[in-house]
C-alpha cells in the first residue's frame, strides 16, 4: 500500500508544478533499509516563487510554491492515531533525517557550480495522515517533530483535496490512472466541489 501512498503524493507534486523522482519502485520488509531507501521521492520546483514571509510549518498547495528543493517521506498510516506518544514510539520514522541518509540526499541534487550562485538547503518535508486535534498534542508534536530536523509537514488531507480540485471532469487523464479515477468520480457526481464529499448520496 505504501507505493499508492507514494504515487498519490507524487501527482501532488507533479500538479503543481514540482519535478518528481522517485528513488524505487520496491518495498524493503526482510531487512534495514539503506541510506538510499529511507528517502521516498526527491522534487524539484524549476520555478519557485518569492515569498515575503516563510509559511508555517504544515505546508498547504500555495506553500509549496517557494520550496526550491526537497526530500519527502511518506507515511500513510490512514487508520492510525498520530499522537506524541506514538512519535516518540515509533523511531524508524526519523531514519530519513540520519546523517548518511542526509549525505545520500544532498547526491541527489548535484548541479554545475558555475550553473548556479545561490542554492538554498534543501526542505525536509513529511507526509502524515493528520496532526492531533487537540491542541497541546498538536504543539507538542510539532515541537517533537522540529526538534529532530522535520522542516514542514504536509498532511493527507491536503494532498488530497488539491488533487481533487485540480481534476477536470472533461479532461481525460490516460496517463495516470489515480487522476483518471478521479476524474470518473467527479464526472457520476461521486466526489463534489467544494466540499469534497466521497460518495455522497
Amino acid at each position: 500500500m505504501a507505493g499508492f501512498d507514494e504515487n498519490i503524493v507524487r501527482e501532488y507534486f507533479e500538479l503543481n508544478g514540482f519535478l518528481v523522482r522517485q528513488l524505487r519502485k520496491y518495498q524493503v520488509h526482510s531487512r534495514k533499509k539503506r541510506s538510499d531507501e529511507e528517502i521516498d521521492l526527491v522534487v524539484i520546483n524549476p520555478k519557485p516563487s518569492e515569498v515575503e514571509e516563510a509559511p508555517g510549518f504544515q505546508l498547504f498547495a500555495s506553500d509549496i510554491q517557494h520550496i526550491r528543493r526537497a526530500i519527502v517521506v511518506v507515511k500513510g498510516w490512514h487508520t492510525a492515531r498520530f499522537t506524541p506518544t506514538m512519535l516518540k514510539s515509533s523511531t524508524q520514522i526519523f531514519n530519513f533525517l540520519k546523517k548518511d541518509v542526509l549525505d545520500k540526499a544532498e547526491s541527489y541534487f548535484s548541479y554545475e557550480e558555475s550553473l548556479i550562485e545561490d542554492i538554498d538547503p534543501f526542505t525536509k518535508i513529511l507526509i502524515v495522515p493528520s496532526l492531533p486535534s487537540n491542541e497541546v498534542q498538536r504543539q507538542e508534536s510539532i515541537a517533537l517533530l522540529k526538534s529532530l530536523g522535520v522542516d514542514a509537514i504536509i498532511t493527507f488531507r491536503t494532498v488530497l483535496e488539491n488533487i481533487l480540485r485540480s481534476i477536470e471532469p472533461n479532461q481525460n487523464y490516460t496517463k495516470s490512472d489515480l487522476l483518471q479515477l478521479l476524474r470518473i468520480l467527479k464526472v457520476y457526481d461521486m466526489v463534489k466541489d467544494p466540499q469534497m464529499e466521497l460518495f455522497r448520496r
